[in-house]
C-alpha cells in the first residue's frame, strides 16, 4: 500500500443536523466531507441528523462522504448504522472513541465490509478509527491492525487531551508519534491530524500542520472551509522536495543498490520509495 493510496490531504467536517452546511462543505474543494452526528450534534437533534444524512446519501454525493456515527459502544451507534450504512452514497464510516480492536470487528460484521483483502473496490463503506483515550493510543497497533475494512487511524486530539491532563500541545507529541508508527506498521497510510480548533487562527494552523508532516502525518481534517487551502499547502510538496524526489528517480537505476548522488546524498530502495511518494501526491493534485 502506497502512502497516498487511501489518505487524502482535507477532510471537512459538517454537522448531520445542519443540511444547508453539509451542501456548503460538498462544495468547499475539500478531498472529504465528514458528516458528524456525534459531537456536533445536540441531543435532541441526533434523530433528526441521522435522517437527513440518511437521505442525502440515498444517491452518491459529488464528493466522498464519510460519517462520524456516535460512540460505538453506546446506545446510539446502532440506529447510525442502520440508517446510513446500506446507503449508496456513503464512502466510510468514521468510528469515534475506539479503545479495542474487538470494537472495529463489530462495526465491520455489522456492515458487512472488508471481508477479503483491501483493494480499490472493496464494496461497502471503509472503517476509520479515532483513537480518543489514553488505552486507545497504549492499544494503537492492535487496533489498526483489527480488520482489513479499516483503512486508518488517527487521533482525536482534544478528548485525548482532556483524559491526559495534557495542558501544552508539545505533551501529545509521543501519542501522536506512537499512532503514525502504529499505522504505518499495519500497513495502513500516514495517519490524519487532528482538527485546529480555532478557525481564525490561520498562522497557527499552518504552523501546526507543519509540525504534524515532520512528525509523519499526511494531510487534517477541518471544520470550517477557510482552513482547506492551508492544510493543502502545507502537505504538498514544496518545489525544492519535488526536485529533489525527481533527482533521486532519475538517478536510481533498478539493477544497483545503495548509492550516492553527486552531491554526496545516500540512496537506497528506501529512499526511491519516498521519492515516488511525493511525486504521486504532487501529480493528484
Amino acid at each position: 500500500m502506497t502512502a497516498t493510496a487511501f489518505c487524502p490531504l482535507t477532510w471537512l467536517y459538517a454537522p448531520g443536523d445542519r443540511p444547508h452546511v453539509v451542501a456548503k462543505a460538498l462544495a468547499s474543494g475539500a478531498d472529504v466531507v465528514v458528516v458528524d452526528l456525534e459531537d456536533a450534534v445536540a441531543p435532541d437533534r441526533k434523530e433528526y441528523a441521522r435522517a437527513a444524512t440518511a437521505e442525502l446519501l440515498t444517491e452518491p454525493p459529488p464528493v466522498p462522504v464519510h460519517v462520524r456515527i456516535n460512540a460505538v459502544d453506546g446506545p446510539l451507534a446502532a440506529a447510525d448504522l442502520a440508517a446510513v450504512a446500506p446507503r449508496p452514497g456513503l464512502a466510510g464510516l468514521r468510528l469515534p472513541k475506539v479503545t479495542s480492536a474487538g470494537q472495529v470487528a463489530r462495526v465491520a460484521a455489522r456492515t458487512e465490509t472488508g471481508l477479503g483483502p483491501p483493494s480499490a473496490d472493496a464494496s461497502g463503506p471503509l472503517l476509520y478509527a479515532l483513537l480518543e483515550t489514553a488505552l486507545a493510543i497504549e492499544r494503537a497497533h492492535t487496533i489498526a491492525s483489527a480488520h482489513p475494512a479499516l483503512r486508518g487511524i488517527s487521533i482525536g486530539e482534544a478528548d485525548l487531551r482532556a483524559d491526559l491532563g495534557v495542558r501544552q500541545d508539545s505533551g501529545l507529541d509521543w501519542c501522536r508519534a506512537r499512532v503514525v508508527v502504529a499505522a504505518r506498521a499495519a500497513g495502513l497510510p500516514p495517519p490524519t491530524q487532528s482538527v485546529h480548533p480555532d478557525i481564525r487562527d490561520l498562522e497557527g494552523l499552518a504552523a501546526s500542520c507543519a509540525h504534524g508532516r515532520a512528525l509523519g502525518f499526511l494531510g487534517r481534517a477541518a471544520i470550517h472551509p477557510r482552513q482547506l487551502p492551508i492544510i493543502e499547502r502545507a502537505y504538498l510538496p514544496t518545489d525544492r522536495e519535488l526536485e529533489e524526489a525527481e533527482t533521486v528517480i532519475k538517478a536510481a537505476t533498478a539493477d544497483r543498490g545503495a548509492q550516492a548522488l553527486p552531491d554526496g546524498r545516500f540512496v537506497d530502495a528506501a529512499v526511491v520509495a519516498a521519492a515516488r511518494r511525493t511525486l504521486a501526491l504532487a501529480r493528484r493534485y
